[in-house]
C-alpha cells in the first residue's frame, strides 16, 4: 500500500513550505506518511515533525513508514480541528510550517469494509475515525428526503440531488440500503452516466457530512496560525471547490488583517500539478495548493 501511495504536489510542498532545515513541522493530515517522509528527508537531524491523523489505521501505517526517523517524528491520533490542544500538550511550537492535505487516502478506498468506494461492496460507513457517531448508513436510511437532498446538493454540488434523494427514500421503504454498491446502483438508475460515475458526487457529499470535513477545516485553519512563527508558512492541498473556497476565504482573512501574505503564482493563485505529475498520478488532477506566510512577531 505504501509503495502505491504517491504524495500529491510534493515538489511544490517541499519548495514552498520546507524552508527551515532545523525547524518544527506539522503534518496535520498524516495519512500514509508520504509528505511527512519527504519533509523529514529534506530537513536536518535537528528538525522535527509532528503528524496528526484521526484514523488509527493511518497511524499504524505511517509509524512503519517513518520508522527510520525515530526521535525526530511524533505521531498523534487526533482530529486537526483540535490541533491547538495537541500542539500545547506536545509543546511543539513555534512551527516553521504546517501542511493540510485534504485528500482521502487510497487506503480508505481500497478497504471495502471502510465503505468509501462505490466500486466495491462494503457497509455504508465512511467514517475516518471509528469514534465518530454518524455513519453514511444513518444518513441514507434514516434522514428525511429534504435533508438528504440538501446534503447532496450542498456538499456534492450534484444537480440531480432531488431525484437521487427521492430514489433513495423510495428504495429504503421496502428494505434498508445496506451496502455501497446497492446505493451506487440506485444512483446509476436515477442519473445518466457522464464523464464521471453517477455516484461520485453523492458519495463525496456523504463522506463530507459523516466526517464534518468542512467545519473541521475551518476550525483547524483558524487554530494553527498562532502556533506558526513569523516567516513560517501554512499550506493546504484541496481537491474540490468547497474545500478550496474555505481555504481561500480563511487565508484572505489572514491577509486582510495583516497577519499573513500570499505565497503563490503571481501572488495568490494556487499551485497546481504539472503535466509530468498528471501523467504519473492522474488522481492529482483536481489538487490545488494554497500557501500563506505569517507576518510580524511570532
Amino acid at each position: 500500500m505504501q509503495a502505491r501511495h504517491i504524495p500529491v504536489l510534493l515538489t511544490e510542498v517541499l519548495d514552498h513550505l520546507v524552508l527551515d532545515p532545523d525547524g518544527l513541522y506539522l503534518d496535520a493530515t498524516l495519512g500514509l506518511g508520504g509528505h511527512a517522509e519527504s519533509i523529514l528527508e529534506q530537513i536536518s537531524a535537528q528538525g522535527k515533525l509532528l503528524g496528526l491523523d484521526m484514523d488509527p489505521e493511518a497511524i499504524i501505517e505511517a509509524t512503519e513508514r517513518l520508522r527510520a526517523f525515530a526521535g525526530r517524528v511524533r505521531l498523534v491520533r487526533a482530529n486537526f480541528r483540535n490541533l491547538g490542544q495537541v500542539l500545547e500538550s506536545e509543546k511543539f511550537f513555534p512551527l516553521s510550517a504546517a501542511l493540510f492535505d485534504l485528500g482521502v487516502s487510497s487506503m480508505h478506498f481500497e478497504k471495502a469494509r471502510r465503505g468509501f468506494s462505490f466500486r466495491v461492496s462494503g457497509p455504508l460507513d465512511m467514517r475516518l475515525s471509528p469514534d465518530s457517531p454518524l455513519t453514511a448508513d444513518a444518513i441514507v436510511n434514516r434522514w428525511p428526503v429534504e435533508q438528504i437532498e440538501m446534503l447532496i446538493k450542498e456538499f456534492g454540488e450534484e444537480p440531480a440531488a432531488g431525484r437521487i434523494a427521492r430514489a433513495i427514500v423510495a428504495r429504503r421503504q421496502s428494505r434498508p440500503i445496506e451496502t455501497t454498491t446497492e446505493l451506487a446502483a440506485i444512483i446509476e438508475r436515477t442519473v445518466p452516466r457522464s464523464s464521471i460515475h453517477p455516484a461520485t458526487r453523492t458519495f463525496m457529499a456523504l463522506r463530507i457530512a459523516v466526517n464534518a470535513e468542512l467545519e473541521n477545516l475551518t476550525r483547524g485553519l483558524e487554530a494553527v496560525l498562532p502556533y506558526v512563527k513569523a516567516g513560517g508558512r501554512v499550506g493546504v492541498i484541496s481537491f474540490h471547490s468547497l474545500e478550496d473556497r474555505i481555504v481561500k476565504n480563511v487565508f484572505s482573512s489572514f491577509v486582510s488583517q495583516g497577519w499573513c501574505r500570499w505565497v503563490g503564482i503571481g501572488g495568490r493563485r494556487p499551485f497546481t500539478p504539472t503535466q509530468h505529475e498528471l501523467d504519473a498520478n492522474p488522481r492529482s488532477r483536481s489538487a490545488k495548493l494554497r500557501v500563506v506566510e505569517k507576518s510580524g512577531p511570532s
